[in-house]
């Protein structure tokens, strides 16, 4: 088979926060992707603002860089599991992936994650030891751990015999050779720079293979869009020659076909579009001019269409209902700081949102519900559902968002959960406060590593809806130092009720504004989640109860005034700083009957039924007869 022996398609996949975006950051500045005026920011592939300020990669996103008069397309992937379709998307368009490991902290669970969909995509997989002039950087012990990984995992003979690079990414320098220590870095080392890694994916990458007499097939892999070009589609081209203005086959993914026309051909160069006449096989480039093309749908020979295989990713696992917001603060200011008011408040504007997230992100579902202004979402996890729902408060839309809850499956005829793998490094002494916390969410303990420093490591298998609240728990118990990380590592036989909150909720009893007067008297019953001046409504959750029941408060409540006033009685008022929830936190802490009300200047946290009395009604409904309001027994006679 004849080969493109000029280009090389490569996917970076690690864990989070092991480095991918920083060596990508390195190969650019060192094959000469800026211009000496240019002063690139750090992670300049983050390009979302989420993606800055949470540190983590969000969108799988392509560039090129040249070496050796070798082009190579380098995808560069998200890191947790709950944006795997951005993974397998990524991998659907690389002939090879570079796997990043921490020389500190070694494999972690989304290691494995992405490692076994890069094997099961028959990838070679080139492994770069990053990290390595860390101080307590242990390249071996890494080294030996992810050969245990490919193992576990089932690699092949041809796959475990991987080739190994060291690396600081930060500093811009790889070795084939293990450093002697941290600060041990020989100077034709530094000389060298990335060279010894950019060679290595050049000779063990495969270039792209195609077909002469194979008709034209293109993968839609990725969206995008212009002001100036509308839709783009992100092709990687398996057969064939794709040219501007040229006739082709839409395989659509309902199996028919239709004709449409190449409007105009973009390919990349190190962060640019620039315009092409025609791209060959291998070659990976944005097509415009489809309006309507989704994710995994084919362009082909209009002659002789052959529609590739559809993408395959792994189902949600959570689901979560998204509804307008009917609280009696929506669409006014009212936040915290005096935030914002949303401007997208209607049902049609959030259904049209909904379906429009459909078109780009193949990882979640949206079905209808009983409620014409309600939909309930599926996605990956929790931080794939609390992105999407930032994306859109900032946007300008208000919404209701309900309970996450675990979506299950049937295997074999058995009704099933998803389990995941949690892997905890937690100081010895809250050894004991862990187990508790984890064994009451049916966590089982699978394995325990001491590494002699005052640390352990466990690795566990846990319910997907254990997980619901517990990494907030655990970093409140073991004082913010316990790591927590998982990734989905099976379906088993659907369990008992999990109890993942022991505490109720503070519930306003009456709309208005919140004075510290009523908020002292207030903060000794729980933790507070408001400030005075902010405004409050009857079923607006203000606080963490300290018992397990909810308890109705008054937060308006004003100090009575009398003919004797002290210059300073008001200054003996004070109170605790105010616990400000954020969207994820307030995700993991509601419970059945509560939702989350998500506006582009305020998170709060309410019940689904406001009025207490309709609350009260509800109960009475759900909860069995006691013996005082049960109806007598019939007499026995014989």
């Amino acid at each position: 088979m004849p080969t493109r022996h000029n280009l090389r398609n490569v996917a970076i996949i690690a864990h989070v926060d092991h480095g991918k975006t920083t060596l990508v950051d390195a190969m650019l500045r060192q094959t000469g992707a800026f211009g000496s005026h240019e002063v690139p920011a750090d992670r300049v592939m983050d390009s979302m603002d989420l993606e800055r300020e949470k540190g983590i990669t969000i969108l799988a996103k392509q560039t090129a860089i040249r070496h050796g008069g070798v082009t190579v397309n380098i995808v560069d992937t998200p890191g947790h599991a709950d944006f795997g379709g951005e993974v397998e998307r990524g991998l659907a368009m690389v002939d090879g992936a570079l796997l990043l490991v921490d020389a500190a902290e070694g494999p972690l669970p989304q290691t494995r994650f992405v490692l076994r969909k890069a094997l099961e995509a028959r990838l070679p997989v080139v492994v770069v030891i990053n990290k390595v002039d860390r101080a307590d950087a242990e390249p071996a012990a890494t080294l030996d751990a992810v050969y245990e990984l490919f193992i576990d995992l089932g690699a092949d003979d041809r796959q475990i015999e991987f080739p190994v690079v060291y690396a600081s990414a930060r500093s811009g320098w790889a070795t084939l050779e293990p450093p002697a220590g941290a600060k041990e870095v020989p100077d034709d080392v530094l000389a060298a720079g990335l060279r010894p890694l950019l060679e290595l994916m050049v000779s063990h990458i495969p270039a792209p293979g195609y077909d002469d007499g194979h008709p034209l097939q293109a993968l839609v892999t990725n969206l995008d869009a212009t002001p100036y070009l509308g839709r783009l589609a992100l092709c990687r081209v398996v057969q064939g020659t794709l040219r501007r203005g040229q006739t082709v086959a839409w395989c659509r993914r309902d199996g028919t076909s239709q004709r449409a026309k190449v409007a105009e051909l973009l390919a990349t160069e190190a962060l640019e579009r620039v315009e092409v006449s025609e791209a060959g096989p291998g070659d990976i480039v944005a097509v415009a001019g489809i309006a309507d093309v989704t994710i995994g749908e084919t362009l082909a020979d209009p002659d002789d269409p052959r529609p590739l295989p559809l993408l395959r990713v792994d189902e949600p696992s959570l689901s979560a209902t998204f509804g307008t917001n009917t609280s009696p603060l929506a669409g006014g200011a009212g936040g915290p700081a005096g935030g914002p008011a949303g401007t997208l408040l209607t049902a049609r504007l959030l259904e049209s949102r909904l379906a429009s997230e459909l078109v780009g992100n193949v990882s979640i579902r949206v079905l209808p519900t009983e409620r014409p202004d309600t939909w309930e979402v599926h996605g990956r996890g929790e931080l794939a559902l609390a992105v999407l729902v930032e994306v859109m408060r900032r946007e300008g839309f208000e919404l209701t968002v309900g309970k996450p809850n675990v979506v299950g499956r049937m295997v074999d005829g058995i009704w099933c959960e998803p389990i995941e793998r949690l892997d905890i490094d937690v100081p010895e002494e809250h050894l004991g406060t862990v187990t508790q916390i984890l064994s009451s969410r049916r966590g089982q303990l699978q394995e325990v590593t001491n590494h002699g420093t005052g640390w352990l490591h466990l690795v566990l298998t846990i319910p997907a809806r254990g997980l619901l609240g517990v990494r907030t728990e655990i970093l409140t118990q073991t004082r913010g130092t316990a790591q927590l990380h998982h990734a989905f590592d099976g379906y088993a036989p659907w369990g008992a009720d999990i109890r993942s909150r022991a505490q109720g909720s503070l519930v306003a009893d009456r709309s208005g504004v919140a004075t510290a007067y009523a908020l002292f008297t207030l903060q000794a019953r729980g933790t507070l989640y408001i400030a005075p001046g902010d405004p409050v409504y009857e079923g607006m959750v203000i606080g963490e109860s300290s018992r397990a029941d909810d308890i109705d408060v008054n937060p308006t409540r004003e100090r009575k005034l009398t003919n004797m006033r002290s210059s300073t009685a008001e200054e003996l008022v004070r109170l605790t700083p105010p616990r400000r929830i954020t969207l994820e936190r307030a995700l993991e802490l509601i419970g059945d009957d509560e939702c989350v009300e998500v506006t582009p200047g305020a998170v709060r946290i309410r019940k689904v039924m406001l009025a207490k009395s309709d609350r009260a009604k509800a109960q009475r409904r759900s909860s069995p007869p006691s013996r005082s309001d049960a109806s007598p027994a019939p007499a026995v006679t014989t």
